[in-house]
């Protein structure tokens, strides 16, 4: 693995490359993205990469690695100020809608992981949920949820969120409800409606509710 940039300026010339390779990766795939379409739209010269990265599949790697950081700071950002579970989930989740809105590179990205680089793609989802897992625990404790597996819940809201977005973000809401066909890697997509919002939450809340608990129904 390269070393890491020791200057203010060569930190600027590796983060160009980043973007450059969101865009790259993203547009034209991984096979197809090559090291000079990344270096000719990040404006540097092709031995200024290998400054910073040994190979394309490290680049791409660390891109997934830096998405993934991204995302959870935007959703963890999102949800600082909600004072209970639900209002955390429904933050989060428009934080999440609102990242992909603006990257909206993300989905092709992480599905070409699965192929390229299948490590970088479960530590990516791994690292998701591991911040639910912990919230869910929480929540547990204080008794606003009921007695389910925080891990499954965990994977299940992954999963919710992940489908919701694709379809309201990334495919438009289109006049027969079916969504629209254009490009779902165009950007300038909006966030999910409010009221796709809401029925998300009122899902995810009788998922997570109270409801008998597991030592009740045993009881009974």
């Amino acid at each position: 693995m390269s070393a890491a940039p020791r200057t203010a300026r060569g930190e600027k010339t590796r983060r160009r490359l980043l973007e450059a390779a969101e865009h790259v990766f993203s547009e034209h795939g991984y096979t197809e993205a090559s090291v000079s379409r990344i270096t000719d739209r990040a404006g540097v010269g092709q031995g200024t990469f290998y400054l910073y990265f040994d190979s394309k599949l490290e680049l791409f790697e660390e891109l997934v690695e830096d998405l993934n950081h991204r995302v959870r700071h935007a959703m963890s950002e999102g949800a600082a100020g909600a004072t209970t579970r639900l209002d955390a989930e429904r933050a989060g989740f428009a934080a999440f809608f609102r990242f992909t809105a603006e990257h909206p590179a993300l989905y092709r990205i992480v599905r070409e992981a699965e192929f390229v680089s299948p490590e970088a793609l479960r530590l990516h989802y791994t690292r998701i949920v591991e911040g639910y897992i912990d919230g869910l625990r929480l929540a547990q404790l204080d008794d606003e949820i009921g007695d389910i597996d925080p891990t499954v819940a965990a994977w299940a809201l992954m999963g919710i969120g992940e489908m919701i977005g694709m379809r309201w973000v990334l495919w438009g809401d289109g006049a027969n409800g079916a969504g629209d066909a254009a490009d779902p890697l165009a950007s300038g997509t909006s966030a999910v409606p409010d009221h796709v919002l809401d029925e998300m939450m009122r899902f995810i809340g009788g998922a997570l509710g109270r409801g008998a608990r597991r030592s009740d129904e045993e009881d009974s």
